[in-house]
């Protein structure tokens, strides 16, 4: 780990907000320049501190992030879990709430104090608080198909939450109570379609890591007893662990789509929402498959261990994720 970036006050100086409870703020980024400086913007007057934690940006990230008032910090990237855990771990000393939000979302408030006044009046047993997240592709917000609403427990009391420590579609659990707010997020990525694709590329990598980890008895995902997913999230594992991954490869992934776009009404966002569930639900979900059956049939062929081809096949040190 090195030093803070320039060592600037934590404490964002835009505006003087009603500081307790605090909410401290944290991003993870790589190369996120174009989204960064958005993202930050939406935060200020609404947070006590904004943290950075980076991978290693090779672009202004970092200078357009200290400029704002929010500390950087640099940290090797491993994967999202143990990425977090390591900001979670790094501001576990300064009480209040901690907030997640990605570099290409923003905060989405029409009054100053609604983050504030959302964490004030949390009940005295809620640790995790869940906001509605917003997803907008080729400039259109994604409505139908499934993908609202999307609850995502992104907000937490300080010491009670914890990222699982998955590969793939991992979630902030808590100790104890979750409750909804009216707060929502939008996730606007400005990035090219062609940049879309290689990050779910390798998404796709992660995933069939993380599902083939499952039978790899010194990596399976261990269950936190202390601490629970929240209702969305657990409904929404218990659909993919116990239905769909339980149907036939051949099929599963064009039923999916098929689902997506015609019962739940994906049609209805034009072309944006046809490319949208054909890209993320149709062709994702077949490239994921693909890969688990790319590394199984290696293992068989080559007397490699699963662990040995999965890191062949997508790059993945199992190892590092424990």
């Amino acid at each position: 780990m090195r030093a803070p970036a320039e060592a600037e006050p934590s404490t964002v100086p835009r505006r003087e907000i009603n500081r307790s409870p605090d909410i401290h703020a944290l991003i993870l980024t790589k190369d996120e320049e174009i989204h960064i400086g958005r993202c930050i913007e939406s935060l200020l007057g609404r947070v006590t501190s904004i943290t950075v934690i980076d991978s290693g940006s090779s672009d202004s990230t970092r200078e357009i992030a200290v400029s704002l008032g929010a500390v950087v910090v640099e940290n090797q990237w491993v994967n999202y879990a143990t990425q977090m855990n390591f900001g979670i771990d790094l501001l576990s000393d300064k009480g209040g709430w901690l907030l997640r939000i990605d570099a290409d979302e923003v905060l989405n408030t029409r009054q100053l104090n609604s983050l504030a006044d959302t964490v004030s009046k949390a009940a005295a047993d809620c640790d995790g608080i869940l906001i509605k997240r917003r997803i907008y592709f080729l400039g259109r917000r994604i409505r139908f198909g499934g993908i609202e609403p999307s609850w995502q427990l992104r907000l937490w009391r300080n010491g009670r939450g914890k990222c699982e420590q998955r590969w793939m579609d991992e979630h902030i659990i808590v100790e104890r109570g979750v409750q909804k707010s009216s707060l929502s997020l939008s996730d606007r990525n400005l990035k090219s379609l062609t940049w879309w694709m290689s990050k779910h590329n390798s998404y796709a990598s992660r995933e069939a890591a993380d599902i083939l980890s499952k039978n790899i008895k010194e990596f399976n995902t261990k269950v936190d007893k202390d601490r629970k997913l929240s209702a969305p999230a657990a409904v929404k594992r218990f659909m993919k662990e116990k239905i769909y991954l339980k149907m036939p490869t051949t099929l599963r992934a064009s039923a999916y789509f098929l689902y997506r776009y015609a019962i739940l009404l994906g049609f209805l966002d034009g072309k944006p929402g046809l490319y949208f569930h054909l890209l993320q639900g149709f062709l994702y979900r077949t490239l994921v498959d693909a890969k688990v059956d790319e590394i199984i049939d290696l293992a068989k062929k080559t007397n490699m261990s699963l662990e040995e081809a999965i890191k062949d096949r997508t790059g993945i040190d199992l190892r590092s994720g424990v």
